[in-house]
């Protein structure tokens, strides 16, 4: 089957330019033309473009794309293979960071007094700095803000260390009952639910069933929190939004 570079670029979501210019650069050359001369593109080509557009993904130069595609020795396997493990290295990158800038934000939200190479040392390589007014601006003002300052000032390091550390095995545990199947109604997610809101009640502020009701859309609607529980687990967001729902009206 042929396809007009119209259509291509479509299906690609590049523009046509693009294909010209690495049609021009010899990067991906269109197999046949049409009786007016325009390119046609068979569906090797749109291999070729799937690579292409894989590597350009990861950052590689297109003469070093295009290398790496001529090689005589690489069969379309390995690229693969070479391209899954490069993404699954950003993606677990990615996941760790943002684990990383959630709990940053947390940190720089209730005031924590650490020097510089402590903030490094407990809450990973990412400067939580540029987040200190976002954190302000969503929570800044209300009781519950004013609460969880007073707290966090006593706070010692040791104190953040522990608190991750509990965050750590909530987590793992989540984690299992969801890959064992558990309903978010189920009595396991629900007790972790309650878990999440004692943790929350113990560290920061009361945590009353209807604030972490709130605090669960939240988890869903706001990109950087539901970014922060899917990297423990995908879909973990909405899960644990669901038991919340379930353990409140379970307290009720």
């Amino acid at each position: 089957m042929e396809h007009s570079v119209g259509q291509v670029a479509g299906y690609a979501g590049v523009t046509v330019r693009t294909l010209h210019h690495y049609d021009g650069i010899g990067l991906l050359s269109p197999s046949g033309r049409s009786h007016a001369g325009h390119r046609r593109y068979n569906d090797a080509d749109l291999d070729r473009l799937q690579q292409i557009l894989f590597y350009r993904e990861l950052g590689f130069p297109l003469d070093e794309i295009a290398a790496l595609l001529d090689d005589p020795d690489a069969d379309p396997q390995e690229h693969l293979r070479r391209q899954h493990a490069l993404l699954s290295h950003r993606i677990a990158e990615l996941q760790r960071m943002a684990t990383a800038v959630e709990t940053a934000m947390e940190a720089r939200k209730m005031g924590i007094n650490l020097t510089p190479e402590e903030k490094f040392e407990v809450f990973g390589d990412k400067d939580p700095e540029s987040y200190a007014e976002e954190a302000e601006r969503r929570w800044g003002g209300s009781d519950t803000y004013a609460e969880s300052q007073r707290r966090a000032a006593r706070y010692t390091k040791e104190d953040w260390q522990r608190m991750k550390a509990e965050v750590s095995s909530w987590g793992e545990r989540y984690d299992a009952l969801m890959e064992d199947g558990e309903p978010a109604t189920g009595e396991r997610a629900m007790d972790l639910a309650e878990e999440h809101r004692l943790h929350i009640t113990t560290w920061f502020y009361d945590c009353t069933t209807e604030i972490h009701r709130g605090l669960g859309e939240m988890y869903v609607a706001d990109p950087q929190f539901k970014a922060f529980y899917d990297a423990m687990r995908p879909g973990l967001a909405e899960h644990l939004r669901d038991a919340i729902e379930a353990n409140a009206e379970r307290r009720e």
